[in-house]
């Protein structure tokens, strides 16, 4: 049964996460506070506790954003769009495939083949857009996923970004799928989050939710090794 909580990582920002079986996954509901517009991250395989939760808060979802295609984060989609049929998917450009090719998204490998409607919106690296009134900017960090992107919340303090599979507190995304490349992974870490302030909050796809200082010193796969 999912679980679900409401981190607060700055007063800016309502943040919904729901914790999803078989494989504690986070979708995470997002909107301005106050708001009554969100938006849906990652979706997985209990939507309808995403659905309850947005309820709960009083929100309505503008748009679904996907930080990659593995079947444990687009399994809800299709429950999300169910309820709120005329919002927009938004993935990364190189793992649009994925919504629609079981194989490619790894549930078929598992003989419980799982797909998504094809994305409305293809996303690209240093894209920024709008979305439920919270301005978002796009970075491609490929390794996990060949089209892996994370969404940084522009204008909050401290910065917040929602990160998939990307960086996990005292972890990093696997690397052994067929697209997965640690040496992408390591470089887009340093280059695409490490660069960010320290106190920047990260919410990641499983797992409890670190800052970019904590892992930049402690991360023992991708640690900053000229910083104590």
């Amino acid at each position: 049964m999912a679980t679900v909580d409401s981190p607060a990582p700055t007063p800016q920002l309502l943040v919904v996460r729901i914790e999803s079986e078989p494989f504690a996954e986070h979708t995470y509901v997002v909107a301005p506070a106050g708001g009554r517009e969100c938006v849906v991250i990652d979706p997985g395989f209990e939507p309808g506790a995403v659905l309850a939760a947005m309820a709960k808060a009083g929100v309505r979802p503008t748009a679904i954003l996907l930080t990659h295609g593995h079947s444990d984060h687009i399994a809800g989609v299709r429950g999300v769009l169910g309820a709120f049929p005329a919002i927009p998917v938004c993935i990364g450009r190189g793992d649009a495939v994925k919504l629609v090719d079981p194989m490619a998204n790894l549930s078929g490998v598992f003989g419980v083949p799982i797909t998504a409607p094809p994305a409305d919106r293809l996303l690209d690296h240093g894209e920024r857009f709008t979305a439920a009134g919270l301005d978002f900017e796009v970075r491609a960090i490929p390794g996990h996923s060949s089209g892996h992107v994370v969404f940084l919340v522009a204008g909050t303090q401290p910065p917040v970004v929602f990160g998939g599979d990307v960086l996990f507190r005292e972890g990093i995304g696997r690397t052994d799928f067929p697209d997965g490349d640690f040496t992408a992974l390591a470089e887009g870490i340093d280059r695409h989050l490490y660069s960010l302030p320290d106190e920047t909050v990260v919410f990641p796809g499983h797992g409890p939710e670190t800052t970019v200082g904590h892992e930049r010193r402690h991360n023992p796969f991708v640690a900053d090794a000229g910083d104590d």
